[in-house]
């Protein structure tokens, strides 16, 4: 009887002890993974081309990356007042892009320096869009067809302040 009180004396403690060690093991390796490497690039598409954002890949459960998401430049929305023509309003610029995720998931968002309540700047899935400028820059020619845009994208997962 003495030595069933001593052991639980013992062992009770020693058990609490090795438990409370696992426990202590186990929640520090399910610890939030690093953030990544701070990252910013600029691509330059034209309508319906895309690019992988390579770079950006958003680290997982034991540094892993996830696959790269791709944007696309869906469409280029040019209500500009022809060069020529009389117009009553000045008309604006935008740019309509698609983020395509690898698990099939898109988001879609606008961007431009010019139109009402638009913005040249958007964070989508912890990456911020910045409009980095279009060429041709100069507005058409009142019959002229409309140029093919090369639109600069620039790419962070730099929250701007």
């Amino acid at each position: 009887m003495k030595k069933n009180i001593i052991r639980q004396l013992i062992v009770l403690p020693l058990l609490a002890a090795v438990m409370a060690m696992l426990y202590a093991c186990g929640a520090a390796s399910s610890r939030v993974p690093p953030a990544p490497a701070p990252f910013t690039a600029t691509y330059v598409l034209r309508q319906g081309a895309s690019a992988t954002i390579g770079a950006a890949a958003v680290q997982h459960n034991a540094g892993v990356a996830a696959a790269a998401p791709v944007v696309r430049l869906e469409r280029v929305n040019d209500s500009r007042c022809r060069a020529d023509a009389v117009c009553v309003w000045a008309g604006y610029i935008s740019f309509s892009f698609a983020l395509l995720q690898q698990d099939g998931t898109a988001s879609n968002f606008v961007l431009s320096d010019n139109m009402p309540n638009g913005t040249p700047s958007i964070s989508r899935d912890g990456l911020t869009f910045t409009l980095a400028g279009f060429e041709p820059q100069q507005v058409p020619a009142k019959n002229e067809a409309a140029p093919d845009y090369q639109v600069s994208l620039k790419v962070s997962n730099i929250n701007p302040p």
